[in-house]
Protein backbone atom coordinates (compact mmCIF):
# COMPACT_ATOMS: atom_id res chain seq x y z
CA UNK A 1 0.00 0.00 0.00
CA UNK A 2 1.21 3.49 -0.78
CA UNK A 3 0.07 7.09 -0.68
CA UNK A 4 0.87 10.23 -2.62
CA UNK A 5 2.18 13.28 -0.80
CA UNK A 6 1.59 16.51 -2.73
CA UNK A 7 2.75 20.05 -1.91
CA UNK A 8 0.61 22.59 -3.71
CA UNK A 9 1.11 26.10 -5.02
CA UNK A 10 3.70 25.47 -7.74
CA UNK A 11 3.17 26.05 -11.47
CA UNK A 12 3.91 23.17 -13.82
CA UNK A 13 6.28 23.81 -16.71
CA UNK A 14 7.90 21.73 -19.42
CA UNK A 15 6.88 18.84 -21.66
CA UNK A 16 4.96 15.68 -20.88
CA UNK A 17 4.62 12.64 -23.14
CA UNK A 18 1.20 11.00 -23.27
CA UNK A 19 1.06 7.21 -23.14
CA UNK A 20 -1.00 4.83 -25.24
CA UNK A 21 -4.70 4.76 -24.45
CA UNK A 22 -5.83 2.43 -21.69
CA UNK A 23 -9.35 2.28 -23.07
CA UNK A 24 -8.01 1.33 -26.49
CA UNK A 25 -5.36 -1.21 -25.55
CA UNK A 26 -7.58 -3.35 -23.29
CA UNK A 27 -10.07 -4.45 -26.01
CA UNK A 28 -7.19 -4.73 -28.48
CA UNK A 29 -5.43 -7.18 -26.16
CA UNK A 30 -8.67 -9.14 -25.95
CA UNK A 31 -8.96 -9.10 -29.76
CA UNK A 32 -5.56 -10.81 -29.99
CA UNK A 33 -7.49 -13.97 -29.05
CA UNK A 34 -8.91 -13.99 -32.60
CA UNK A 35 -5.61 -15.17 -34.08
CA UNK A 36 -3.17 -17.95 -33.28
CA UNK A 37 -0.28 -15.89 -34.62
CA UNK A 38 1.91 -13.36 -32.83
CA UNK A 39 0.61 -9.84 -32.31
CA UNK A 40 2.87 -6.89 -31.48
CA UNK A 41 1.43 -3.78 -29.85
CA UNK A 42 3.47 -0.58 -29.72
CA UNK A 43 2.75 2.22 -27.21
CA UNK A 44 1.08 -0.23 -24.83
CA UNK A 45 0.96 1.55 -21.44
CA UNK A 46 2.35 -0.23 -18.39
CA UNK A 47 -0.72 -0.09 -16.16
CA UNK A 48 -2.33 -2.35 -13.58
CA UNK A 49 -5.37 -2.85 -15.82
CA UNK A 50 -3.15 -3.87 -18.73
CA UNK A 51 -1.31 -6.30 -16.47
CA UNK A 52 -4.63 -7.83 -15.40
CA UNK A 53 -5.78 -8.24 -19.00
CA UNK A 54 -2.51 -9.92 -19.91
CA UNK A 55 -2.99 -12.35 -17.01
CA UNK A 56 -6.37 -13.29 -18.43
CA UNK A 57 -4.81 -13.94 -21.85
CA UNK A 58 -2.20 -16.14 -20.18
CA UNK A 59 -4.93 -18.05 -18.35
CA UNK A 60 -6.38 -18.99 -21.74
CA UNK A 61 -2.99 -20.38 -22.80
CA UNK A 62 -1.45 -17.27 -24.34
CA UNK A 63 2.13 -16.02 -24.08
CA UNK A 64 2.72 -12.36 -23.25
CA UNK A 65 6.05 -10.54 -23.26
CA UNK A 66 6.70 -6.87 -22.54
CA UNK A 67 9.73 -4.84 -23.57
CA UNK A 68 9.28 -1.19 -22.63
CA UNK A 69 6.11 0.03 -24.34
CA UNK A 70 6.07 -2.97 -26.68
CA UNK A 71 3.77 -5.88 -25.94
CA UNK A 72 4.01 -9.22 -27.76
CA UNK A 73 1.04 -11.59 -27.51
CA UNK A 74 0.65 -15.06 -28.97
CA UNK A 75 -2.26 -17.41 -28.31
CA UNK A 76 -1.36 -20.37 -30.50
CA UNK A 77 -3.89 -22.65 -28.80
CA UNK A 78 -6.84 -21.96 -26.50
CA UNK A 79 -6.19 -24.13 -23.43
CA UNK A 80 -9.05 -22.92 -21.24
CA UNK A 81 -12.40 -21.25 -21.77
CA UNK A 82 -12.72 -19.92 -18.19
CA UNK A 83 -11.33 -16.55 -17.12
CA UNK A 84 -9.76 -16.47 -13.63
CA UNK A 85 -12.24 -15.14 -11.07
CA UNK A 86 -9.68 -13.24 -8.98
CA UNK A 87 -8.59 -11.16 -11.99
CA UNK A 88 -12.00 -10.64 -13.58
CA UNK A 89 -13.33 -9.44 -10.21
CA UNK A 90 -10.90 -6.49 -10.38
CA UNK A 91 -11.18 -5.55 -14.04
CA UNK A 92 -14.30 -4.32 -15.78
CA UNK A 93 -12.62 -4.65 -19.18
CA UNK A 94 -12.28 -8.42 -18.73
CA UNK A 95 -15.74 -8.66 -20.30
CA UNK A 96 -14.06 -7.92 -23.64
CA UNK A 97 -12.78 -11.49 -23.91
CA UNK A 98 -16.34 -12.79 -24.42
CA UNK A 99 -16.64 -11.80 -28.08
CA UNK A 100 -13.27 -12.93 -29.45
CA UNK A 101 -13.04 -16.11 -27.35
CA UNK A 102 -16.56 -17.11 -28.37
CA UNK A 103 -15.66 -16.44 -32.00
CA UNK A 104 -12.56 -18.58 -31.89
CA UNK A 105 -13.36 -21.23 -29.28
CA UNK A 106 -17.15 -21.47 -29.28
CA UNK A 107 -17.38 -21.08 -25.50
CA UNK A 108 -16.38 -18.76 -22.69
CA UNK A 109 -17.08 -18.82 -18.95
CA UNK A 110 -16.65 -15.58 -17.03
CA UNK A 111 -17.96 -14.10 -13.79
CA UNK A 112 -19.52 -10.65 -13.73
CA UNK A 113 -16.57 -8.22 -14.03
CA UNK A 114 -15.45 -5.75 -11.37
CA UNK A 115 -13.76 -2.34 -11.68
CA UNK A 116 -14.50 1.15 -10.33
CA UNK A 117 -17.72 1.58 -8.34
CA UNK A 118 -18.92 4.59 -10.32
CA UNK A 119 -22.42 3.33 -10.98
CA UNK A 120 -24.45 0.61 -12.63
CA UNK A 121 -22.81 -0.78 -15.75
CA UNK A 122 -24.98 -3.72 -16.83
CA UNK A 123 -23.77 -6.13 -19.47
CA UNK A 124 -27.22 -6.81 -20.91
CA UNK A 125 -26.31 -5.11 -24.22
CA UNK A 126 -23.24 -7.36 -24.56
CA UNK A 127 -25.43 -10.42 -24.01
CA UNK A 128 -28.18 -9.16 -26.32
CA UNK A 129 -25.68 -8.67 -29.13
CA UNK A 130 -24.01 -12.06 -28.71
CA UNK A 131 -27.39 -13.81 -28.58
CA UNK A 132 -28.38 -12.06 -31.80
CA UNK A 133 -25.31 -13.64 -33.39
CA UNK A 134 -26.42 -17.10 -32.25
CA UNK A 135 -24.87 -17.51 -28.79
CA UNK A 136 -26.62 -19.22 -25.89
CA UNK A 137 -26.03 -17.53 -22.52
CA UNK A 138 -26.64 -19.24 -19.18
CA UNK A 139 -25.85 -18.39 -15.56
CA UNK A 140 -23.91 -21.20 -13.91
CA UNK A 141 -22.84 -20.85 -10.25
CA UNK A 142 -22.24 -17.12 -10.62
CA UNK A 143 -20.56 -17.46 -14.03
CA UNK A 144 -21.82 -16.44 -17.44
CA UNK A 145 -21.52 -19.54 -19.60
CA UNK A 146 -21.67 -18.48 -23.25
CA UNK A 147 -21.70 -21.04 -26.05
CA UNK A 148 -22.09 -20.97 -29.81
CA UNK A 149 -21.64 -23.79 -32.31
CA UNK A 150 -21.64 -21.17 -35.04
CA UNK A 151 -21.99 -17.40 -35.05
CA UNK A 152 -24.13 -15.95 -37.83
CA UNK A 153 -24.30 -12.34 -38.96
CA UNK A 154 -27.32 -10.32 -37.84
CA UNK A 155 -28.78 -6.83 -37.68
CA UNK A 156 -28.37 -5.45 -34.15
CA UNK A 157 -29.68 -2.19 -32.71
CA UNK A 158 -28.19 -1.06 -29.39
CA UNK A 159 -30.62 0.58 -26.98
CA UNK A 160 -27.72 2.75 -25.80
CA UNK A 161 -24.42 3.44 -27.61
CA UNK A 162 -22.36 1.42 -25.13
CA UNK A 163 -18.64 1.41 -25.84
CA UNK A 164 -18.07 -2.04 -24.36
CA UNK A 165 -21.03 -3.66 -26.07
CA UNK A 166 -20.05 -2.13 -29.41
CA UNK A 167 -16.54 -3.54 -29.07
CA UNK A 168 -17.60 -6.99 -27.88
CA UNK A 169 -20.18 -7.44 -30.64
CA UNK A 170 -17.75 -6.12 -33.25
CA UNK A 171 -15.11 -8.68 -32.20
CA UNK A 172 -17.55 -11.60 -32.21
CA UNK A 173 -19.09 -10.53 -35.53
CA UNK A 174 -15.67 -10.38 -37.18
CA UNK A 175 -15.64 -14.19 -37.28
CA UNK A 176 -19.38 -14.77 -37.79
CA UNK A 177 -20.77 -16.22 -40.99
CA UNK A 178 -22.11 -13.44 -43.19
CA UNK A 179 -22.53 -9.73 -42.54
CA UNK A 180 -23.45 -8.05 -39.26
CA UNK A 181 -24.85 -4.52 -39.10
CA UNK A 182 -24.69 -2.84 -35.68
CA UNK A 183 -26.73 0.35 -35.31
CA UNK A 184 -26.66 3.11 -32.68
CA UNK A 185 -23.10 2.16 -31.80
CA UNK A 186 -20.56 4.10 -29.76
CA UNK A 187 -18.34 6.40 -31.84
CA UNK A 188 -15.37 6.90 -29.50
CA UNK A 189 -11.83 7.01 -30.97
CA UNK A 190 -11.08 3.76 -29.13
CA UNK A 191 -13.76 2.04 -31.24
CA UNK A 192 -11.95 3.17 -34.38
CA UNK A 193 -8.62 1.93 -33.04
CA UNK A 194 -10.06 -1.51 -32.31
CA UNK A 195 -11.64 -1.70 -35.76
CA UNK A 196 -8.31 -0.79 -37.35
CA UNK A 197 -6.60 -3.55 -35.36
CA UNK A 198 -9.17 -6.17 -36.36
CA UNK A 199 -8.70 -5.16 -40.00
CA UNK A 200 -4.94 -5.47 -39.61
CA UNK A 201 -5.54 -9.06 -38.43
CA UNK A 202 -7.46 -9.71 -41.66
CA UNK A 203 -10.95 -8.70 -40.53
CA UNK A 204 -13.44 -6.61 -42.49
CA UNK A 205 -14.94 -3.85 -40.35
CA UNK A 206 -16.38 -0.67 -41.87
CA UNK A 207 -18.04 2.39 -40.41
CA UNK A 208 -16.22 2.64 -37.08
CA UNK A 209 -16.48 6.21 -35.83
CA UNK A 210 -20.01 6.56 -37.20
CA UNK A 211 -23.33 5.42 -35.70
CA UNK A 212 -23.48 2.28 -37.90
CA UNK A 213 -20.79 -0.40 -38.12
CA UNK A 214 -20.84 -3.19 -40.68
CA UNK A 215 -18.77 -6.32 -40.13
CA UNK A 216 -18.20 -9.01 -42.74
CA UNK A 217 -17.12 -12.21 -41.03
CA UNK A 218 -13.89 -13.95 -42.04
CA UNK A 219 -12.58 -17.42 -41.26
CA UNK A 220 -8.87 -16.73 -40.84
CA UNK A 221 -6.95 -14.10 -38.88
CA UNK A 222 -3.20 -13.57 -39.01
CA UNK A 223 -0.64 -11.75 -36.90
CA UNK A 224 -0.16 -7.98 -37.00
CA UNK A 225 1.73 -5.05 -35.58
CA UNK A 226 -0.31 -2.12 -34.29
CA UNK A 227 0.41 1.20 -32.57
CA UNK A 228 -2.13 2.12 -29.89
CA UNK A 229 -3.59 5.64 -30.13
CA UNK A 230 -2.62 8.23 -27.48
CA UNK A 231 -4.72 8.35 -24.33
CA UNK A 232 -7.10 11.28 -24.72
CA UNK A 233 -8.14 11.11 -21.04
CA UNK A 234 -4.56 11.24 -19.81
CA UNK A 235 -3.88 14.09 -22.25
CA UNK A 236 -6.94 15.97 -21.02
CA UNK A 237 -5.84 15.47 -17.43
CA UNK A 238 -2.44 17.07 -18.05
CA UNK A 239 -4.01 19.93 -19.98
CA UNK A 240 -6.17 20.63 -16.93
CA UNK A 241 -3.25 20.24 -14.51
CA UNK A 242 -1.40 22.93 -16.48
CA UNK A 243 -4.46 25.18 -16.64
CA UNK A 244 -5.15 24.79 -12.91
CA UNK A 245 -1.63 25.54 -11.70
CA UNK A 246 -0.92 28.49 -13.97
CA UNK A 247 1.51 26.39 -15.94
CA UNK A 248 3.19 26.48 -19.32
CA UNK A 249 3.15 22.88 -20.47
CA UNK A 250 3.49 21.20 -23.87
CA UNK A 251 1.42 18.00 -23.85
CA UNK A 252 3.07 15.78 -26.44
CA UNK A 253 1.64 12.86 -28.44
CA UNK A 254 -1.93 14.15 -28.61
CA UNK A 255 -4.62 13.85 -31.27
CA UNK A 256 -6.34 17.23 -30.90
CA UNK A 257 -9.49 16.07 -32.67
CA UNK A 258 -10.11 13.67 -29.78
CA UNK A 259 -10.15 16.55 -27.27
CA UNK A 260 -12.34 19.19 -28.89
CA UNK A 261 -15.08 19.17 -26.20
CA UNK A 262 -12.48 19.83 -23.50
CA UNK A 263 -10.56 22.42 -25.52
CA UNK A 264 -13.78 24.32 -26.19
CA UNK A 265 -14.49 24.52 -22.45
CA UNK A 266 -10.91 25.52 -21.65
CA UNK A 267 -11.19 28.38 -24.15
CA UNK A 268 -14.51 29.40 -22.61
CA UNK A 269 -12.82 29.48 -19.20
CA UNK A 270 -10.16 31.86 -20.54
CA UNK A 271 -7.23 29.46 -20.88
CA UNK A 272 -4.75 30.15 -23.68
CA UNK A 273 -3.48 27.15 -25.63
CA UNK A 274 -2.02 26.38 -29.02
CA UNK A 275 -2.62 23.24 -31.05
CA UNK A 276 0.50 22.01 -32.87
CA UNK A 277 1.25 19.02 -35.09
CA UNK A 278 2.52 16.78 -32.28
CA UNK A 279 0.72 18.18 -29.26
CA UNK A 280 -0.94 21.06 -27.43
CA UNK A 281 0.76 23.83 -25.47
CA UNK A 282 -1.16 25.31 -22.54
CA UNK A 283 -0.17 28.78 -21.30
CA UNK A 284 -2.18 29.55 -18.17
CA UNK A 285 -2.09 32.57 -15.88
CA UNK A 286 -3.69 30.55 -13.11
CA UNK A 287 -6.88 32.60 -13.37
CA UNK A 288 -9.95 31.15 -15.05
CA UNK A 289 -13.69 31.61 -15.28
CA UNK A 290 -16.38 29.19 -14.17
CA UNK A 291 -18.00 27.22 -17.00
CA UNK A 292 -20.68 24.53 -17.13
CA UNK A 293 -20.31 21.04 -18.58
CA UNK A 294 -22.64 18.16 -19.30
CA UNK A 295 -21.16 14.72 -19.87
CA UNK A 296 -22.38 12.92 -22.97
CA UNK A 297 -21.46 10.02 -25.20
CA UNK A 298 -18.83 10.83 -27.83
CA UNK A 299 -18.45 13.36 -29.39
CA UNK A 300 -19.78 15.10 -26.27
CA UNK A 301 -17.83 15.93 -23.13
CA UNK A 302 -16.33 12.65 -21.80
CA UNK A 303 -17.48 11.38 -18.43
CA UNK A 304 -13.91 10.24 -17.72
CA UNK A 305 -12.83 13.90 -17.52
CA UNK A 306 -15.74 15.01 -15.36
CA UNK A 307 -14.07 14.51 -11.96
CA UNK A 308 -10.86 16.35 -12.77
CA UNK A 309 -12.78 19.15 -14.53
CA UNK A 310 -15.03 19.53 -11.48
CA UNK A 311 -11.95 19.74 -9.24
CA UNK A 312 -10.55 22.48 -11.51
CA UNK A 313 -13.77 24.50 -11.19
CA UNK A 314 -13.47 24.63 -7.37
CA UNK A 315 -11.07 27.57 -7.82
CA UNK A 316 -12.74 29.20 -10.82
CA UNK A 317 -14.17 32.71 -10.65
CA UNK A 318 -17.93 32.28 -10.33
CA UNK A 319 -20.38 29.40 -10.14
CA UNK A 320 -20.34 26.37 -12.42
CA UNK A 321 -22.67 23.43 -12.91
CA UNK A 322 -21.51 19.91 -13.79
CA UNK A 323 -24.18 17.54 -15.08
CA UNK A 324 -23.32 13.82 -15.12
CA UNK A 325 -25.57 11.92 -17.54
CA UNK A 326 -23.58 8.68 -17.99
CA UNK A 327 -23.00 7.23 -14.50
CA UNK A 328 -25.31 7.82 -11.55
CA UNK A 329 -22.63 7.41 -8.88
CA UNK A 330 -19.82 9.53 -10.25
CA UNK A 331 -19.73 12.31 -7.66
CA UNK A 332 -17.93 10.37 -4.92
CA UNK A 333 -14.97 12.74 -5.27
CA UNK A 334 -17.11 15.66 -4.09
CA UNK A 335 -16.86 14.75 -0.39
CA UNK A 336 -13.08 14.49 -0.70
CA UNK A 337 -12.84 17.91 -2.38
CA UNK A 338 -14.92 19.40 0.42
CA UNK A 339 -12.22 18.27 2.85
CA UNK A 340 -9.93 20.70 1.05
CA UNK A 341 -12.35 23.61 1.42
CA UNK A 342 -14.26 23.28 -1.86
CA UNK A 343 -17.85 24.55 -1.90
CA UNK A 344 -19.92 22.02 -3.82
CA UNK A 345 -23.60 21.07 -3.64
CA UNK A 346 -24.92 17.91 -5.27
CA UNK A 347 -28.52 17.72 -6.45
CA UNK A 348 -29.20 14.39 -8.15
CA UNK A 349 -26.97 14.27 -11.20
CA UNK A 350 -25.99 17.93 -10.91
CA UNK A 351 -23.04 19.35 -8.99
CA UNK A 352 -23.09 23.09 -8.33
CA UNK A 353 -19.64 24.51 -7.59
CA UNK A 354 -18.97 27.93 -6.14
CA UNK A 355 -15.39 28.77 -6.99
CA UNK A 356 -13.18 29.87 -4.10
CA UNK A 357 -9.82 31.66 -4.11
CA UNK A 358 -8.13 29.00 -1.99
CA UNK A 359 -8.09 25.29 -1.30
CA UNK A 360 -6.15 23.79 1.60
CA UNK A 361 -4.11 20.62 1.84
CA UNK A 362 -5.84 17.66 3.47
CA UNK A 363 -5.82 13.89 3.70
CA UNK A 364 -8.12 12.55 0.97
CA UNK A 365 -8.91 9.27 -0.78
CA UNK A 366 -9.10 8.41 -4.47
CA UNK A 367 -12.45 6.63 -4.60
CA UNK A 368 -11.96 5.54 -8.21
CA UNK A 369 -9.52 6.01 -11.09
CA UNK A 370 -10.66 9.40 -12.38
CA UNK A 371 -11.40 10.70 -8.88
CA UNK A 372 -7.72 10.05 -8.20
CA UNK A 373 -6.71 12.48 -10.93
CA UNK A 374 -9.12 15.01 -9.42
CA UNK A 375 -7.44 14.66 -6.03
CA UNK A 376 -4.02 15.26 -7.55
CA UNK A 377 -5.19 18.38 -9.40
CA UNK A 378 -6.85 19.77 -6.28
CA UNK A 379 -3.76 19.04 -4.20
CA UNK A 380 -1.51 20.83 -6.70
CA UNK A 381 -3.79 23.90 -6.53
CA UNK A 382 -4.11 23.84 -2.73
CA UNK A 383 -2.05 25.62 -0.11
CA UNK A 384 -0.03 23.23 2.01
CA UNK A 385 0.47 19.47 1.88
CA UNK A 386 -2.07 16.81 0.94
CA UNK A 387 -1.90 13.05 1.36
CA UNK A 388 -3.82 10.99 -1.18
CA UNK A 389 -4.80 7.42 -0.38
CA UNK A 390 -6.32 4.78 -2.66
CA UNK A 391 -3.40 5.13 -5.06
CA UNK A 392 -4.10 1.70 -6.55
CA UNK A 393 -7.01 3.26 -8.42
CA UNK A 394 -4.77 5.90 -10.00
CA UNK A 395 -2.25 3.28 -11.08
CA UNK A 396 -4.99 1.59 -13.12
CA UNK A 397 -5.03 4.39 -15.69
CA UNK A 398 -2.09 6.80 -15.36
CA UNK A 399 1.35 5.55 -16.33
CA UNK A 400 4.28 6.95 -14.31
CA UNK A 401 2.16 9.83 -13.03
CA UNK A 402 4.53 10.73 -10.19
CA UNK A 403 7.55 10.86 -12.51
CA UNK A 404 5.67 12.87 -15.14
CA UNK A 405 4.41 15.49 -12.68
CA UNK A 406 7.80 15.68 -10.97
CA UNK A 407 9.46 16.31 -14.34
CA UNK A 408 7.11 19.29 -14.77
CA UNK A 409 8.23 20.73 -11.45
CA UNK A 410 5.34 19.49 -9.34
CA UNK A 411 6.06 18.45 -5.77
CA UNK A 412 4.67 14.94 -5.51
CA UNK A 413 6.08 11.72 -4.09
CA UNK A 414 4.93 8.19 -3.44
CA UNK A 415 5.47 6.85 0.07
CA UNK A 416 4.54 3.56 1.73
CA UNK A 417 1.61 3.53 4.11
CA UNK A 418 2.66 2.29 7.53
CA UNK A 419 0.92 -0.93 8.53
CA UNK A 420 -1.41 -0.62 11.48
Amino acid sequence: MSKLVVSGGKSLEGRVMISGAKNAVLPIIAASLLTGERVRLDEAPDLIDVEHMCRIIQAFGGKVERCGTQLDIEVAEIQSCEAPYEVVDQLRASIFVMGPLLARNGRVRINHPGGCAIGSRPINLHIKGLEALGAQVEMDQGFLDVKAKRLVGARIFLDFPSVGATENIMMAASAAQGVTTIENVAMEPEIVDLANFINELGGKVRGAGTSVIQVEGVTNFHGARHTVIPDRIEAGSYLLLAAATGGDVFVENVISAHLQPLLAKMAEAGIAFREEDDGIRVMSSGKFRAVDIKTQVHPGFPTDLQAIFLAWMTRAAGMSVVVETIFENRFMHVDELRRMGAEIRVEGRNAIIQGKPRLFGANVTATDLRAGAAMILAALMAEGVSEIYGVQHIDRGYENIVAKITALGGKISRLPVAAE
